[in-house]
């Protein structure tokens, strides 16, 4: 989306001393933060242990600074891969700083958790966390702009009141803007948290409108915008790196004769492999460094390598898939308990049972990891398309023995991440191979085929569940094994059971009102590096569990809809932790219960809104899902076309969402958008194997992702409007994904009478 103001703003890496000096002497800088992050355990690295912001801190970690011409920069602590939090941040400030929008720019904070608090991007929280932290630090800005004017006029500051850029003196009528009194302003003391008097919602002129368009969407869209690919420096050389095709191995000999010859290469340079667990730290391998990209990796074609393939040459997919389902046909670790499910089981007359197969996916972001580090009299800088810029300080510092304090991590757009780019092991490369070559910088870029195959990838599962069914065909009791692979992997020495946080994702903390349930965790051992994907493990428990419950309505003969409705039951507000939840997304379950009457809200408006019990021809068909995750709602129905050659379309999909309040609602409705397209190349596409220890698929011909013509033809998102702003806001980033590929595959039954039990769809409908 292009920016409706036709404003450009450069991306800037931000540092106090930088907004002081950048903003001239007359800037006014208003320094408010959010607390430095709690130490998180292993199991928790990626969510919760961070806490919510708690105001304002002697430690400035957020800043608001206004140039003595009235320029208002907002510096962003979170990173931007196409959600546009760099724009909903700066709203939310502008708006209760009275700002005009025009007169707005962002500047990118550095990697420095010290002083801006938790930086990690992930698990749809950025706005969630910072709503009312930055909400606070516009409206103390407009208090000391409002405190500067009325002491310049010798007026009480009753008297005065700042609006739309300007300070105006309301008996006299006098006017002065923003700019003229920065300076002033900046002398003054920040106000009190509990002295702040924010906006009544009545008077937003941004938050909750629909008229923003992205502040930096003009720079993206006419190719200003600077990416990590993009990065450019004097005398910078170029490296790509041959690593183990297999997790776990490493080199047992090479040749760089030939690799040398190639006109343009300067050196090739060995990476020591990361023992198992990696973290994220490299895998190691040979590097080819060189005058520019194209040399280096005509040099990495040359190179003779023999690889030593370690202890996971023997993951193939089809026997991994098959110990999998083995262990779901056994009892597993208990993870949730209530009730008598197995002598309820044991004794039912009527039983369903079914499993669900997710096979592993890759991140795939359209722009591969890239990251350019220099190091220059013992100091370390980085330029990196991360989500996590703390970690990947910490990391660069720890792999170099330079003191965290030396290491700068200049944080470039992203574009996209869906979690690969949380892990900085591209940059520790960079870092490597620059102190190879005494310090000059060095660009490491990953081709496709190496991100394809060198990827964190999503968890491969097998879903296995029973019920026992009562006369009226709902069930009596529920059994529920998940069994995959933990990104716990990373950290620990061979861990085989989901972690706290993948258990609370759809699986553990399941709302309905069954009075027999059982949820056990079987082992599953990791044979590759799992990790972060868009929406996690609620991709896999979504898919079986709305995948089941249509099962069970079909089974009952009754209505999908109906049938899910009632099996949630009664609107309640449902104690995370009194079901086995614990960790609830890293918020506090009295602020975010389990809501019943919000998830039925969602199924309701979502199946209003497309046509839900509506007489459809031949070969269509609609189908519903409905998920709770990362503290919000989302139902959604999707209409698929299947022709008679097996040939799937998708006509319309309708998504609801409650996410509770709604701070930019052109940007809700753009991540559902995005969240439905990505879903669907997760459901009929998407599917990383392995053979003999090695990724089978190298490029977008082998791991397909959604092009325009899977891509659904309408998409409809419709929004529950949110209580008062007082209220908690809910994720928006992630929660679009769970439902989308239960909701495809129960408009294929719907349509065809075929059951979708294994994730990609492909060629399951060819005649």
């Amino acid at each position: 989306m292009t920016n409706p103001l036709n404003l450009s703003s450069t991306i800037t890496n931000i540092s106090r001393r930088g907004v002081l000096t950048g903003l001239g002497a007359g800037a006014f800088v208003l320094a408010v933060g959010v607390p430095g992050s709690i130490p998180a355990k292993a199991q928790d690295a990626k969510y919760g242990g961070d806490g919510m912001p708690n105001g304002l801190r002697d430690d400035p970690k957020i800043f608001v600074a206004i140039a003595d011409d009235g320029t208002v920069t907002v510096t962003c602590s979170r990173q931007e891969m196409g959600q546009g939090v760099r724009t909903s941040i700066a709203l939310i400030v502008a708006d209760e700083l009275e700002a005009d929008w025009a007169r707005v720019k962002v500047a990118q904070a550095q990697g420095d958790e010290a002083r801006f608090g938790n930086q990690d991007t992930d698990g749809s929280r950025s706005i969630r966390h910072f709503f009312m932290p930055m909400r606070r630090c516009g409206a103390a800005a407009r208090a000391m702009l409002e405190e500067a004017a009325a002491q310049q006029w010798g007026v009480p500051v009753t008297e005065v009141e700042a609006s739309n850029h300007e300070i105006e003196h309301k008996p006299s009528g006098r006017r002065i803007g923003y700019g003229a009194v920065a300076k002033a302003a900046a002398e003054l003391p920040v106000p009190e948290r509990d002295a702040i008097e924010l906006k009544d919602a009545s008077r937003f002129r941004y938050i909750g409108k629909g008229e923003i368009g992205l502040i930096d969407g003009f720079d993206m869209t006419t190719g200003r915008a600077q990416y990590g690919i993009d990065t450019r420096l004097p005398d910078m050389v170029y490296a790509v790196v041959a690593r183990p095709p297999v997790y776990g191995g490493k080199i047992a000999s090479y040749d760089d004769a030939e690799a040398l010859k190639v006109p343009g290469v300067l050196k090739v340079v060995t990476i020591e492999p990361t023992p198992i667990p990696s973290e994220f730290q490299p895998l190691g391998g040979v590097a080819v460094i060189a005058r520019n990209t194209w040399a280096a990796i005509q040099g990495r074609s040359k190179l003779e390598i023999t690889w030593d393939d370690g202890p996971n040459k023997a993951y193939s997919s089809d026997t991994y898939r098959e110990t999998l389902e083995a262990a779901a046909r056994k009892p597993g670790a208990v993870v949730r308990n209530s009730g008598d499910a197995d002598g309820v089981l044991a004794k039912a007359e009527k039983r369903l049972e079914a499993e669900y197969y997710i096979p592993h996916l890759a991140q795939a972001s359209m722009e591969p990891p890239a990251a350019t580090v220099r190091i220059v009299d013992g100091k370390c800088e980085a330029w990196a398309c991360v989500q996590a810029p703390q970690a990947t300080r910490d990391r660069l510092a720890g792999r170099l023995g330079i003191p965290v304090e030396d290491v700068t991590v200049n944080v470039t757009l992203l574009g996209g991440g869906f979690g690969r780019k949380s892990k900085p092991d591209f940059v520790v490369e960079a870092g490597l191979l620059s102190k190879a070559m005494d310090g000059a910088p060095v660009k490491v870029t990953w081709t496709r085929e190496d991100d394809v195959q060198h990827a964190y990838f999503h968890t491969v599962s097998v879903e296995r569940l029973e019920a026992a069914l009562d006369a009226g065909g709902k069930p009596a009791a529920w059994l529920h094994r998940s069994v995959a692979p933990t990104i716990g992997s990373l950290f620990g020495p061979d861990p085989k059971h989901e972690l706290p946080f993948e258990l609370g994702m759809g699986l553990v903390n399941l709302p309905f009102s069954i009075p027999n349930i059982r949820i056990e965790n079987p082992e599953a051992v990791a044979m590759t590096r799992i990790g972060w994907y868009r929406s996690v493990s609620n991709i896999p428990h979504a898919f079986a569990i709305q995948s089941f419950v249509a099962e069970l309505a079909h089974a009952a003969g009754r209505d999908h809809k109906d049938y899910l409705l009632e099996l949630i039951g009664p609107d309640r507000k449902i104690d995370p932790t009194a079901i086995g939840d614990g960790w609830n997304y890293g918020e506090d379950p009295k602020l975010y219960p389990i809501d019943t009457g919000r998830l039925k809200g969602v199924i309701e408006l979502a199946t209003q809104e497309a046509g839900w019990g509506r007489s459809l021809p031949k070969g269509r068909g609609l189908g519903l899902a409905a998920h709770y995750s990362f503290v919000t709602y989302v139902a959604v129905a999707a209409e698929v076309e299947v022709d008679e050659h097996g040939l799937l379309t998708i006509p319309r999909m309708d998504i609801a969402i409650d996410c509770g309040p709604q701070v930019n609602p052109d940007r809700i409705r753009s991540q559902m958008e995005g969240a439905a397209i990505m879903g669907v190349g997760n459901t009929l596409l998407g599917e990383i194997t392995f053979k003999d220890g090695r990724v089978e698929q190298n490029n977008f011909d082998g791991y397909e992702v959604a092009r325009i013509d899977a891509s659904p033809k309408e998409i409809h998102v419709h929004l529950v409007p949110g209580p008062d702003y007082a209220q908690p806001l809910g994720g928006v980033g992630e929660p679009g994904v769970p439902p989308i590929a239960p909701a495809i595959a129960n408009a294929i039954f719907a349509a065809t009478g075929k059951r979708i039990r294994q994730l990609p769809v492909k060629e399951q409908l060819s005649v």
